[in-house]
Order: structure tokens, then C-alpha cells, then sequence
């Protein structure tokens, strides 16, 4: 590693992927472990893992730019590890652009 880094850029997005999909940040710090030898704790994956918290949010503020002949809202439920929920909602908005491309055009998770 160079001078002053702790890791890698590679092992800093292979946990943001994981942990996007779901994956624990002990089991993630567990796989690390057995496939490159590095030690990573739990909480060292949470910070890593923190890193997108400016891009979640920059995303929910972005202008729309676009126009959208239909929009759709839909909602799944996704099992979370929390206190008083074991499931929460995710609602999302689909918009669909006159050219047919679909786009997200936001999300919200809620008990």
C-alpha cells in the first residue's frame, strides 16, 4: 500500500458494492479477510461504506431535467436488520421519458 493508506481503492468499492446489496459489514470484513488476507473490522467497512452517503444524497437532489410522458410508483419490501422492523418498504418512482427510455427518478425507504 502507499505511504499514509490503509487500503486500496479496489477493496473500497468491492465494500461499497457488497454493502449496497446487502451483504453485513462483519460478513463483508469476514470476506476480505479470506480472500486477500487483509483485516478489516466492522466498523473500518462502515466508514468505507459511508463514503456514499454525499452521492445518495446528491442524487435525490438532482434536477430533473427531462420531461416523462408516465410516471409509475411501486413499492418492495426488503428485510433489514433494525430494532423494531425486520422488513421495510422501499417506494420507488419510475418515470417514463416520451423516447421510452425508462428512469428512476427517486426512491424512499420507510417503515
Amino acid at each position: 500500500l502507499p505511504d499514509y493508506k490503509q487500503h486500496t481503492d479496489l477493496l473500497e468499492d468491492m465494500v461499497i458494492k457488497l454493502y449496497s446489496k446487502g451483504v453485513t459489514t462483519r460478513e463483508i470484513a469476514n470476506l476480505i479477510e479470506k480472500m486477500y488476507g487483509s483485516h478489516y473490522s466492522p466498523a473500518q467497512v462502515s466508514n468505507i461504506s459511508k463514503q456514499m452517503i454525499p452521492k445518495v444524497e446528491a442524487y435525490h437532489k438532482r434536477k430533473l431535467s427531462d420531461k416523462f410522458f408516465c410516471v409509475y410508483l411501486d413499492t418492495t419490501y426488503i428485510p433489514l436488520s433494525r430494532e423494531t422492523f425486520e422488513r421495510e418498504a422501499v417506494y420507488i418512482a419510475i418515470g417514463i421519458k416520451p423516447n421510452g427510455h425508462k428512469e428512476v427518478i427517486d426512491y424512499c425507504i420507510a417503515p
